[in-house]
């Protein structure tokens, strides 16, 4: 859930409490009800028919590949072959549905090479801003933020793989469907026969938004794809309880509501049964969510600056809806239960006015408890995005030691 390039501290604060404020209280309660029978709304289709999702998805396994092609070369990442791969994955219904990766294969990597996962941050609804359309657009702002580390690793020798985790209906914030995502890339990456990494060991890294797919994808690796090697995890910044996140939260206008909306609109797009948002809103609130149905963050921040929840819905008198909190549960990794079946590298900072830290030190305990080794580092910076750029090369260190098999070390107490 990382804010803008270029906001002040105190306005990246501010606008993700906004942010939150929206979509909590999308999640928390229920409207009274606004246009009766409004269905939600779904992304434009990708005019690209690799992004189609085949007929005969349900006959595949999680991670079959449907299809590959080669892609233009990236000047980004000078000198990088790059490969899409579709492939088969889940969605939070347990229902199979058709997801992307890229895949940067360095010219200096051997067979068998080592595979990073990397989870790039996505505030976005429309299918054009999945991290496969934006390398590729004229808005770079994500991707130049986190090139210098793909940089890195690739000149390591790394072969990266950048699954579009919000899945085929860009659901922002159905996290446990990114977890599912990333797992299944790292499985089409390694069935794909041309590639030779069928042995490869494989870590995986995000932070803040995509550190939640990357934190669930840990959590739910023993469970969801035990076969897969992964020596390691980083993971840094990560919004891991979506119920504390609602906690002492109002109504007033802020200047990133934009991002509130665009949660609440992606994870209606994941849960149209437990989470009916469209139906709560009124007349000024579903034409905000159509302007807001195929945008990217920039647009989602400019349509929903000073916006709030009252200009929004129909009402602002609020009853406890336990199916819209079990939205938030499900997509909170601090509840899931299971633990991660590899060492783990944690950061954030301790006095980050964007997530409840305590959320992300429970998560540690618990699984410190369970005998995870994890190293939990703390980088005293209040702006949410420079603790990103401050961890981001100790991340790497870290998995590159795994790889080298050295033993993860742990400051579990």
């Amino acid at each position: 859930m990382g804010a803008a390039v270029g906001l002040s501290a105190e306005r990246r604060r501010n606008g993700i409490r906004a942010a939150l404020v929206g979509v909590i209280v999308m999640l928390a309660a229920t409207f009274a009800p606004g246009t009766a029978g409004a269905a939600p709304i779904y992304p434009a289709p990708d005019p690209d028919p690799f992004y189609l999702q085949p007929p005969d998805v349900a006959a595949k396994g999680p991670g079959d590949i449907f299809a590959a092609r080669p892609m233009p070369p990236l000047p980004l990442f000078p000198g990088i072959e790059i490969r899409q791969l579709a492939f088969r994955s889940t969605d939070s219904q347990g229902r199979p549905i058709a997801a992307t990766t890229l895949v940067m294969l360095p010219p200096n990597r051997a067979v068998d090479a080592p595979v990073l996962s990397y989870q790039h941050i996505v505030n976005a609804l429309g299918l054009r801003c999945a991290p496969s359309r934006a390398l590729y657009s004229t808005d770079q702002t994500v991707v130049i933020r986190e090139a210098p580390a793909l940089n890195g690793v690739l000149a390591r020798g790394w072969v990266v793989t950048l699954p579009d985790h919000l899945g085929p209906d860009s659901a922002y914030g159905a996290a446990r469907m990114g977890g599912q995502i990333t797992l299944d890339g790292i499985r089409a990456v390694q069935r794909s026969a041309d590639l030779n990494l069928g042995r490869s060991p494989v870590a995986m890294a995000g932070y803040s938004g995509g550190g939640m797919a990357t934190a669930f994808a840990a959590a739910l690796a023993k469970e969801y794809a035990p076969e897969l090697r992964i020596v390691g995890v980083a993971e840094g910044g990560v919004p891991m309880n979506i119920r504390k996140m609602a906690e002492a939260l109002g109504f007033a206008p802020h200047p990133l509501f934009g991002l509130a909306m665009a949660a609440a609109i992606g994870l209606e797009r994941e849960y149209p049964e437990q989470f009916p948002l469209s139906a709560q809103l009124n007349p000024e609130g579903l034409g905000l969510r159509d302007q807001m149905a195929n945008a990217c963050t920039n647009d989602i921040l400019a349509l929903g600056a000073g916006r709030s929840v009252p200009q929004l819905a129909a009402s602002t008198s609020l009853v406890n809806d336990p199916n819209a909190w079990s939205v938030a549960d499900l997509n909170s990794v601090e509840l899931y239960p299971g633990v991660p079946n590899m060492p783990v590298f944690e950061w954030h900072s301790p006095i980050d006015g964007l997530i409840p830290v305590d959320s992300i030190d429970a998560t540690v305990r618990r699984y410190c408890a369970a005998g995870v080794p994890v190293l939990a580092e703390k980088y005293p910076s209040p702006d949410h995005m420079t603790t990103a750029v401050l961890g981001m090369p100790a991340a790497m260190n870290y998995l590159d030691a795994r790889f080298r098999g050295e033993p993860a070390p742990s400051n579990c107490r």
